[in-house]
């Protein structure tokens, strides 16, 4: 597991009009992903931001793209894949990877991967920031959207 050196991102985001975005499958697992958002996006500032479901993982980036063309300045895109015994795992996981990606690149509007993409359930259960969790990937995702949100805020305000 890849939890050691994350760095510690801490931003005033406050104003930022915030989606999150979330899958609909594994609902254990998304509660703990969205709550470990909400606490982020609290710490920096966000007052009110939107929860929008998605029926899975594969509809992320589509609702994602809606979310950043609808004005919001940062979407926070949460998920969970589980390998089974077919290719669907690698379809649904690169279709979602290669989505998100282009979302941010295609719109400009930051989006923060909290995609889990596991072998087994205690795999996404020990990243999804419930009591006893190792990490908490709901609250990265959303540290590292905010702050590349005030990266791209601060170069805008340079020119």
């Amino acid at each position: 597991m890849a939890g050691h050196g994350a760095p510690e991102l801490s931003v005033d985001a406050s104003g930022a009009r915030v989606a999150i975005v979330a899958s609909s499958w594994h609902t254990e697992v998304m509660d703990g992903l969205i709550a470990g958002a909400e606490r982020a996006l609290k710490a920096a500032g966000v007052t009110e931001p939107t929860l929008i479901r998605a029926a899975g993982s594969f509809e992320l980036p589509l609702v994602s793209q809606a979310c950043a063309q609808a004005g919001y300045d940062v979407v926070v895109a949460l998920g969970v894949i589980i390998r089974g015994g077919t290719p669907h795992f690698e379809y649904v996981s690169a279709a979602a990877t290669d989505g998100l990606s282009r979302v941010a690149l295609d719109t400009g509007v930051p989006v923060g991967f909290g995609l889990l993409t596991c072998d087994d359930d205690e795999q996404a259960l020990d990243r999804a920031g419930l009591p006893g969790s190792r990490e908490d990937k709901g609250r990265e995702a959303a540290e590292a959207a905010l702050s590349t949100w005030v990266t791209l805020r601060d170069l805008t305000a340079r020119r």
